[in-house]
């Protein structure tokens, strides 16, 4: 397979598995490449791509541009605390002012679930979704499978739990279906509160036990809490919920074998996870940092290869 099957990546569950294998194969040699004393390729020399982030993002954005200078794109940068959004113009008004400046692709962060669906019918530049609501983050969960199969070669028949606040992540979400996508078997373990009510409709098993879930598992997903998602309180206290589902080194040392532990940021350090933990050699959340981009530079260099010119 030489090309993706996808003309915007919206979400994981738009993707066939050859997709996914593709863009890892790329995302390989792009790994080489940002590795090398001068890390710019000019893959993307003629291509525009638009950043339209309208909810904050820090790594994300970040993570998304410097992919985008080493394919020495030309960028352009939106965000909606110094645009029009706020004099009430609306989703559609801003892009097409945006395209009609030639922008070859878009790539979006958007609260609103299926922002970027919606974009993707109304304008012909290539949309990446960078996260929309607690929908999808899919080049999140490429960049985490990603790190699984480098650190244990392979994602089929692994077995991974995601911990915490799944149900207002888009990372779960997107992890699930990438994981179940590349043949791994996924539990979700949290507070009762905290999992969405049909989850195992997604193949997923429910474990509500830190310790048992980390047994069973080869890589464990910490998620953070999103508090700034969550309109009433869904636990007790934050000290609670810390001493139920934070990870520590006495947990990880009492297992039975060496597990991988993973985090998609940030950290609320001490909560979901330790310091000890996070900066220890069991973590590949460095890893998935420097993944992201050669991940995302894959992801916009294989889009960019379909833009029709």
């Amino acid at each position: 397979m030489s090309e993706l099957s996808v003309n915007h990546l919206l979400g994981i569950k738009y993707l066939k598995e050859d997709d996914v294998q593709l863009i890892f194969q790329t995302a390989d040699q792009f790994k080489e490449v940002i590795n090398r004393p001068i890390k710019k390729v000019p893959s993307l020399r003629d291509i525009t791509i638009a950043n339209l982030f309208f909810e904050n993002s820090t790594r994300t954005k970040l993570s998304f541009e410097l992919a985008e200078k080493r394919l020495s794109a030309d960028v352009v940068n939106f965000s909606e605390s110094q645009s029009s959004v706020k004099k009430g113009e609306t989703l559609i008004d801003t892009v097409q002012n945006i395209l009609s400046m030639k922008v070859d692709m878009v790539v979006m962060r958007h609260p609103s679930p299926g922002a970027p669906i919606f974009l993707s019918k109304h304008i012909d530049a290539s949309v990446v979704n960078a996260g929309d609501g607690t929908h999808e983050h899919p080049t999140q969960a490429l960049l985490d499978c990603y790190s699984i199969r480098e650190r244990l070669g392979d994602v089929a028949g692994k077995k991974v739990v995601i911990v915490g606040d799944v149900l207002h992540s888009r990372v779960a979400l997107s992890n699930i279906f990438a994981l179940k996508l590349l043949g791994a078997e996924v539990k979700v373990c949290g507070p009762k509160t905290l999992l969405p009510k049909h989850i195992e409709s997604l193949g997923v098993g429910v474990e509500s036990n830190l310790k048992k879930a980390l047994e069973w598992c080869d890589v464990a997903n910490m998620l953070r809490v999103q508090n700034e998602r969550m309109v009433t309180s869904y636990f007790p206290s934050t000290r609670e919920y810390a001493m139920q589902y934070g990870l520590t080194m006495d947990i990880l040392r009492d297992l039975s074998k060496e597990i991988v532990i993973m985090h998609p940021g940030p950290i609320n350090r001490g909560v979901e996870i330790t310091s000890e933990v996070a900066d220890s050699n069991y973590a590949i959340i460095l890893d998935q940092v420097e993944n992201g981009v050669a991940v995302r530079m894959a992801v916009m260099y294989l889009l960019a290869s379909k833009i029709k010119r």
